[in-house]
């Protein structure tokens, strides 16, 4: 589903270019569940928002599904976004005013879509807060708040879901929620690629790699993949 060859990508700074990711070589299957690990400033969130199509990348490429994304124009990127990526964050992004329903229907409404209630309230409810539809985020709890912004994720049909740090400002029970969320998402057939710094988190998945300075140091099957079953036991 997703190859990088030789991908570079660079910042003009004042005291001269910095480049940030170094020639990376990535291969990533439809199905798999990945976890993109490093320290602070190894280059995650630029490997991200290049896989998001948030960025272009300075050389090398970047085929998605067969389609050399490097050479898609700005709006058939934003459509490429919309219609196949889903974004989750760790601060949420919700609208503070809005209820969940209203939330969830926003991708929906800038794509146009005029018939979005009975689509939102089933993304609701697979993310298991069909009770809490017209709740605004002040009303609910940091994991309800994250699974609210996973049906919104998950509004429009992706095929993949790119998750940034989707844990960090939650505690260790939201968290085993969500993750075995997204471990239940991945079993019903959608690609997740998880930016953690979060050995706990990356157990969830099926693959870790390893950045550092903007080179994939390592890239490991996970073996023992943590479960709902085993969570729980844990």
């Amino acid at each position: 589903m997703i190859e990088l060859e030789g991908m570079t990508k660079s910042f003009r700074m004042a005291e001269g270019e910095m480049t940030i990711l170094h020639g990376i070589d990535l291969t990533i299957q439809a199905g798999e569940m990945v976890a993109i690990m490093g320290p602070s400033g190894s280059g995650k969130s630029t490997l991200m928002n290049i896989l998001g199509c948030l960025d272009a990348p300075s050389s090398g490429r970047y085929l998605l599904d067969g389609t050399d994304v490097t050479k898609l124009s700005k709006r058939q990127l934003a459509k490429t976004r919309g219609q196949r990526i889903g974004f989750v964050f760790q601060s949420f992004n919700l609208i503070p005013r809005t209820d969940a329903m209203r939330n969830v229907e926003l991708p929906l409404i800038y794509n146009g879509v005029r018939s979005r209630r009975a689509k939102a309230k089933a993304a609701l409810e697979r993310v298991g807060l069909g009770t809490r539809l017209r709740h605004v985020p002040s009303e609910l709890s940091g994991g309800q708040k994250q699974r609210v912004a996973i049906a919104r994720a998950l509004i429009n049909d992706p095929s993949i879901i790119l998750a940034d740090e989707p844990t960090g400002a939650l505690d260790t029970k939201s968290t085993v929620e969500i993750m075995e969320l997204f471990t239940e998402l991945n079993a019903a057939g959608c690609t997740i690629i998880v930016i953690t710094h979060e050995d706990e988190v990356a157990e969830y998945c099926t693959r870790r790699v390893w950045l550092r300075d903007g080179c994939i140091q390592s890239d490991d099957k996970v073996h023992n993949r943590r479960t709902k079953l085993a969570a729980v036991s844990a």
